[in-house]
């Protein structure tokens, strides 16, 4: 069997775990957004960063490290419904702005990383999921999934009031800052592994250019 990769658009939603959005909302009320954002935030991942099960990430162009983005994947099947999820790392270069983040720091080659296989199952199976983050096997961070601002179902309903999801497209439920509001970041030469009860881990090493 053929590792998995989506088969449709994979979406990321930002500022969706109340730590981030704590931290932020003093700016929500500045230029050039004046006020908190009242729908979920998107972005894409382009198709250039899956990276399938079992494949290194390169750090290249002078990247020297990246943050880590743990996340939940929504797999999105028949007439709109969750088929199943996936656990992802989101991966970004350290950037300032979580708004509208660059494409440059987010989409490069290899910058979403998957996992072997979907975990099929319902909505109501991942909302209490907890998802730990080890690098080089020492515990970085715990993401609580009862943490985000909208939770999944909700999430799900308030894209749908703006966008139909199709079959094959993902929907990432978000990533978690630490309490300083970065996130825990890996450089060549480390393991990455993303793991949650129930679900298939994400394992990464990283690689530097030659």
């Amino acid at each position: 069997m053929n590792p998995w990769t989506p088969q449709g658009t994979v979406y990321g939603t930002l500022l969706n775990f109340r730590r981030e959005w704590d931290l932020w909302s003093p700016r929500m009320t500045q230029d050039p957004h004046k006020a908190a954002p009242k729908a979920p935030v998107l972005y894409v991942k382009t198709a250039n960063t899956f990276s399938p099960a079992g494949q290194d990430l390169v750090l290249q162009d002078g990247v020297t490290e990246v943050d880590i983005g743990a996340t939940l994947g929504l797999v999105i099947g028949s007439h709109g419904q969750v088929s199943g999820a996936a656990l992802l790392n989101d991966w970004s270069v350290p950037h300032a702005s979580y708004y509208r983040p660059p494409v440059k720091f987010r989409c490069r080659d290899g910058f979403l990383a998957l996992p072997a296989q979907v975990t099929t199952g319902q909505v109501s199976d991942w909302a209490a999921l907890q998802i730990a983050v080890r690098r080089n096997g020492d515990l970085v961070q715990t993401l609580d999934l009862r943490a985000l601002v909208r939770g999944l179902p909700a999430l799900l309903a308030d894209v749908g009031e703006f966008m139909t999801l199709q079959p094959g497209d993902v929907l990432m439920v978000g990533t978690d800052c630490l309490t300083d509001g970065t996130r825990p970041r890996a450089q060549a030469g480390d393991r990455v592994e993303i793991s949650a009860p129930g679900l298939v881990s994400v394992v990464t090493a990283l690689g530097g250019a030659a």
